[in-house]
């Protein structure tokens, strides 16, 4: 907050003192009210508390957008790595960031970033924390498509004229900050046309053909029958992606029968099955996959 100086707050401070006074014995009948509006108390010192006061809440919100700047700032290191930013400098970026609207909102564990039925006009990464974007039905089941961690992008798919409403709520899994980009400034290079504008649209478009590749990757996972057919081809494109046997997801049990649409109960009994026969190893959320003997 600003500094307030002691002769303002003095000032202040008796003249909220003598308008008490001047209201607890006003006479709102008599003469008394039209010689007490008319008085230098109302005339002059009261449109100059309110003058004073109006420019410290001024200078606060200054401050404040200041901040916020430079605290959108501390990230920019982080969305250097992110892929819609990849091949751009941190200058650059941070150049950038009045050019795209960028915005930085910051989320406790468990609030909604986004919620079903919200209309979405913004791309939006994750700066800091980890979220899963997710769905309930009308009974409370809920199913988990897909988990966000820092630098990755999300909700493009609905920034479409006709896209509609959102089908699904994004959820904090962890303390978050995340930036949201104006879309409709992200796709449409600025009057300078800059190179590094052209370079994020043309990122931006292969972060989102990846991530149909990973829809279609849990697309395969829903396909196949068995609890222990979805267990096998999850684990194994994991560690497809790790290039080692050793693996760490990003879900707990119940978080995990979420994503694969089974029971975790069932689940729970397959990966003990799976173990004895000696396919994997597992601690908490980190296996080891072994090779058939």
């Amino acid at each position: 907050l600003p500094r307030v100086s002691k002769p303002y707050i003095t000032l202040r401070y008796l003249f909220f003192h003598l308008l008490s006074f001047e209201l607890l014995n006003l006479d709102l009948t008599g003469s008394s009210f039209g010689s007490f509006i008319c008085s230098p108390l109302v005339l002059f010192i009261m449109p100059l508390i309110l003058y004073l006061d109006n420019n410290i809440i001024n200078l606060t919100i200054r401050l404040y957008l200041q901040q916020k700047g430079l605290y959108m700032k501390e990230f920019v290191p982080v969305l250097k790595r992110t892929k819609l930013f990849a091949g751009v400098g941190e200058d650059e970026i941070t150049a950038m960031l009045s050019c795209l609207g960028a915005r930085l909102h910051t989320f406790k564990k468990g609030e909604y970033v986004l919620r079903q039925g919200e209309h979405l006009n913004e791309i939006l990464v994750l700066a800091e924390g980890s979220l899963h974007i997710q769905r309930d039905d009308y009974w409370g089941n809920r199913s988990i498509l897909r988990h966000i961690g820092v630098g990755e992008i999300f909700g493009e798919a609905y920034v479409a004229p006709e896209s509609g409403t959102l089908l699904n709520d994004v959820l904090a899994l962890e303390d978050s900050s995340v930036f949201f980009f104006d879309a409709k400034r992200v796709i449409t290079t600025c009057s300078s046309a800059c190179r590094f504008h052209t370079i994020v649209v043309q990122n931006l478009f292969f972060a989102i053909s990846e991530k149909n590749r990973s829809l279609v990757q849990k697309l395969d996972y829903m396909s196949r029958r068995t609890t222990r057919e979805k267990l096998i081809s999850y684990l194994s494109e994991e560690a497809k992606k790790e290039n080692s046997p050793y693996i760490t997801i990003p879900f707990n049990r119940q978080q995990l029968a979420d994503y694969l649409s089974v029971d975790r109960s069932a689940m729970s009994n397959e990966l003990c099955k799976m173990r004895d026969e000696g396919l994997l190893e597992f601690e908490r959320n980190r296996f080891k996959l072994r090779e058939k003997t």
